[in-house]
């Protein structure tokens, strides 16, 4: 059956358009259930004999749960316990529209056969499809949709010989929905009544989220907050620019400040501050919000001050004790010559990014009471407010929980349980919570991916050679870390007749394996990038590709795509080529090892000598880079042993980085270089690329006083200037000077990003000083390898194209993701080198280090200590003790504690510690030993574990 309606719409040029829009209607769409006659011909999703136990519902049910139930009730959906579900099409079209990351776990709970989940689609079924009346809302329309397909089913499944009592119960919390539910007879009731009568887990009831009147009821009648602004008056305050629309920022280390980014045209984008509670009104971090600029006599400088919000209860007075207290220290008058920032404050919330939170129960001191604050993880999150009634059983214990609203009258956000994760301070549990915290995606492959996999035993195909390079003659050999099993790069370099030298860069042919559009390219797309943890590894792709069939190992057949150079003997590239190529590695050498063969005189076999001819050339590669202005920056980086048997980190090191460890980075460079002209000039409108931006002179301002304190003149009007300002800052016996000065200069960069080349047209790489940059050279590891593969081997006629790949918003859509997984996955890769840098020092007592102050702040100094690559901050304020005489000078920046001054790059010698008194944020406590300053005391824990001695790597 056809449904059909025609309207007319008006086009730019003013002419007129007739839209015919057809609506096609079945009645052959299956019901789904096991009991039914009339239409089974399909395995039944809903089953009879898996239905819930309820003292309401004493009766075999199926649950219909309306649009706002899915939304808001997802974690009480996605429990084992709910099983045997109708989820209509209009209700997931609507959640689809609403909330993406909810549509794809409700996607999840149907996709799973344990759950018993069924898609209606009611939209395209004749006796189920109901058109909107005039003057009727799509939202009333849509309840109505609902209800219609609900009495349905009823009255569908009343016809079944094997029904008996089998029901199907409507859920809503709509009052209005639910009247009229009730009067065209169907079973109907509010998500939290059906849950209370379940019988099979009571401690479901800590998962439901509350219901904006539920929240009104538990919060006071006092007002804390302003009102907030509704979306129609943002919305005009913004067209008239009144408003500004952006992301806001919290302030890890000061919860009464943050930072909203406006987003300009292009890439430019605006900082407004946002100082004190009524201000920051509600918003939490990345929301999307509406800010309103103060007058400028009213901008503020952002504070120097590091504020952690430790109330350790839930009670009024005392908050508000502890908040006048902190709050003295963002009045006082910012120091001289410090400047002043847009200052504004928030009056709406446009789109709220909240999502279960990781983090511990603060358990409440009234005896019996079911509320509870819950402290998250990440110090950027305000506490929340739950009720459960599992408090003692969760004490100690990670757990998630999600945010369910803010009232105007309540301190805190009010929500719910989710989920237990384990028990804090267990390895496993920490890592799990930051993986969380990340949003890392962990979960094992599913089938619908695995079934992708090519099968096995797989080789090489007469095929495959007739469409590739035969290059497995070539002496090619792989260079990486130690341990490493997803190879996804090797190099080879050989003497030509001419006197000439080629060299070759044979990646792994990931997107050989990996077909556009499939379940597998799905995930490694979502995925983004390998996240390497210590310890552990979350892959991309599944493992049979990325440590077996795609990795390059020694003396195996790999199918890979080469490129390949004919150089000079001054690196001069003379020709390019780019094959789809079968190689087989001659060796798989860690760079320790290559490093010992270039050095070794006695080796002159094939593989050496191919090293020393790379060598040989990316030094002079490298020259060269750095004489157009490539930036050469530094970063303390740490490397684990690990006990092979506990898993835990025994040793800690800084890496020491090799001449080869240079030759590998300077042939990818060349590499990605190469292939990004290539896709360029081939598809100037959809290659991925990657670009650094140069930062904004401001961000210099902490270098170029850091180096002035020292009589030194960094130049920052170029890439070039910079690093010849970098190469020239040398100060006469202090030779760790220059490195500090790199790791600071480091932070003042901007981060790379990828980016389609039809969106753009700003492609500078600043770090490395070149105008055109991509990534090849790790599809193992990377997304967006894979597709500059795809453009590459479209380029080459090696592959046929598909409509999503020519497509630039379709790619620069994909570019915003890949650029949030890579630094989501570089968080997560940070926060792990921290829980392990606390698991080392777990047991070694208090160690007395040498090192080097990073930054000055007005009540405390940051350290690094260059043998552990190990940062902390030095307080000089204790709670508990009278705080020494400090003086703040924004100028140098310079911060004199009892006539002692503190400048950056001082040496300094601290005790280290690990902190255990709040087992959710342990933390290495740092305390100065020398200089010695009179009043100032070094804190030390009460008992001192015996150091013990670290293990042998083993």
């Amino acid at each position: 059956m056809l449904k059909s309606k025609t309207f007319v719409k008006k086009t730019r040029s003013g002419g007129v358009m007739k839209i015919v829009r057809e609506h096609y209607l079945r009645d052959d769409i299956w019901c789904g259930s096991e009991v039914c006659v009339e239409c089974k011909d399909e395995t039944p999703v809903l089953q009879k004999d898996a239905c819930i136990e309820s003292n309401l519902c004493t009766f075999p049910h199926y649950l219909i749960p309306d649009t706002n139930v899915v939304i808001q009730q997802i974690d009480i959906l996605e429990d084992p316990l709910i099983r045997n579900v109708i989820i209509l099409q209009t209700v997931l079209q609507e959640v689809r529209h609403r909330s993406a990351p909810i549509y794809k776990r409700i996607k999840d709970a149907i996709h799973d056969k344990e759950k018993h989940f069924y898609t209606f689609t009611n939209e395209h079924h004749r006796e189920t499809f109901i058109e909107r009346e005039q003057g009727e809302s799509a939202n009333d329309r849509n309840d109505r949709a609902i209800r219609v397909a609900a009495k349905w089913y009823s009255e569908h499944l009343s016809k079944a010989p094997d029904a008996g009592d089998l029901k199907v119960v409507l859920l809503t919390n709509d009052r209005d929905n639910k009247e009229k539910a009730e009067k065209s007879g169907l079973i109907v009731y509010k998500c939290e009544e059906y849950v209370k009568s379940l019988i099979a887990n009571p401690e479901l009831v800590d998962r439901l989220a509350l219901t904006s009147d539920e929240q009104n009821e538990i919060t006071g009648s006092r007002v804390v907050f302003p009102e907030h602004l509704p979306l129609s008056k943002i919305q005009a305050g913004i067209k008239s620019g009144t408003f500004l629309q952006g992301t806001f920022h919290a302030n890890r280390d000061n919860y009464l400040e943050a930072k909203v980014y406006v987003h300009g045209e292009g890439d430019e984008s605006t900082e407004v501050l946002v100082q004190g509670l009524l201000n920051l009104n509600r918003a939490v971090h990345q929301d999307v919000v509406a800010v309103e600029l103060l007058p400028r006599e009213n901008w503020v400088a952002p504070s120097s001050v590091v504020l952690i919000d430790d109330a350790q209860n839930d009670e009024d007075a005392e908050e508000e004790e502890a908040e006048k207290k902190v709050r003295k220290a963002l009045d006082s008058k910012p120091a001289q010559g410090s400047t002043l920032k847009p200052t504004g404050r928030v009056v709406g919330i446009i789109k709220r990014n909240w999502r279960p939170f990781c983090g511990m129960l603060l358990q409440s001191h009234i005896k019996e009471s079911t509320r509870h604050l819950f402290t998250p993880a990440d110090r950027r999150i305000p506490r929340i407010r739950i009720e459960t009634r599992q408090a003692s059983t969760l004490e100690g214990q990670r757990i998630m929980v999600a945010i369910d609203g803010w009232p105007k009258n309540s301190r805190y956000p009010n929500g719910h349980f989710v989920k237990s994760l384990g028990s804090a301070g267990d390895k496993e549990t920490e890592t799990e919570v930051l993986l969380l915290e990340h949003d890392v995606p962990h979960l094992p492959f599913s089938q619908a991916v695995l079934s992708f996999l090519p099968k096995m035993p797989w080789s090489i195909t007469e095929e495959d050679l007739k469409v590739r390079a035969d290059l497995r003659h070539l002496t090619v050999c792989s260079v990486d870390p130690p341990g490493c099993t997803d190879i996804d790069d090797a190099l080879h370099c050989r003497e030509l007749e001419n006197g000439n030298l080629e060299v070759g860069v044979h990646i792994a042919d990931v997107s050989h394996f990996i077909r556009p559009g499939n379940a597998l390219d799905q995930e490694a797309a979502s995925r983004g990038t390998t996240v390497y943890l210590c310890g552990k590894r979350i892959d991309m792709v599944p493992e049979l590709l990325s440590s077996n069939l795609c990795s390059l190992r020694s003396n195996v057949e790999r199918l890979a795509f080469s490129c390949i150079w004919e150089m000079n003997q001054n690196a001069e590239i003379i020709s390019t080529r780019f094959t789809k190529s079968v190689i087989n590695s001659k060796a798989s050498l860690t760079y320790a090892e290559a490093q010992m063969r270039i050095d070794d005189t006695s080796m002159n076999d094939d593989i050496t000598k191919s090293l020393r001819g790379l060598n040989k050339l990316a030094k002079i590669l490298k020259g060269r880079r750095i004489e157009k202005g490539a930036l050469t920056l530094s970063s303390p980086e740490v490397r684990f042993h690990i006990d092979s048997e506990t898993h835990d980190p025994i040793d800690l090191q800084t890496k020491e980085l090799m001449e080869t460890n240079s030759m590998v980075e300077e042939f990818m460079l060349l590499a990605n270089i190469s292939v990004a002209q290539k896709i360029y000039e081939e598809f100037s409108e959809c290659a991925l690329l990657r670009k650094h931006p140069a930062p904004p002179p401001s961000n210099y301002d902490i270098l170029i006083k850091a180096a002035s304190s020292k009589g030194l003149v960094i130049y920052i009007d170029s890439a070039k200037a910079l690093a010849d300002s970098l190469n020239d800052a040398q100060v006469e016996g202090f030779p760790y000077f220059n490195t500090l000065l790199r790791i600071l200069a480091t932070r003042c960069m901007m981060q790379a990003v990828y980016f389609c080349s039809g969106m753009d047209s700003d492609f500078q790489h600043y770090g490395l000083a070149s105008p055109i940059y991509t990534h090849f050279t790790s599809p193992i590891r990377r997304y967006s390898d894979i597709i500059v593969h795809r453009l590459l081997a479209v380029a080459i006629n090696a592959d046929s194209t598909y409509p999503d790949l020519m497509d630039k918003h379709k790619q620069a859509a994909l570019c915003n993701n890949l650029n949030y997984r890579h630094k989501m996955a570089q968080y997560a890769q940070r926060a792990s080198v921290a829980l392990h840098t606390q698991l080392f020092f777990k047991n070694r007592g208090i160690l007395n280090e040498e090192g080097f102050i990073l930054f000055v702040r007005k009540n405390a100094i940051i350290v690094l200590i260059p043998k552990f690559g190990l940062e902390g901050t030095v307080f000089f304020e204790n709670k508990d003790k009278p705080s020494p005489r400090l003086s703040f000078d924004e100028e140098g920046p310079t911060l004199t504690v009892e006539d002692h001054p503190f400048h950056m790059f001082d040496k300094v010698k601290v005790t280290i510690s690990l902190d255990s008194s709040n087992i959710q944020h342990q933390k290495i406590r740092m305390a100065l030993s020398e200089p010695v300053i009179p009043g100032v005391s070094v804190s030390m824990p009460e008992t001192e574990p015996e150091a013990k001695k670290p293990k042998l790597d083993r």
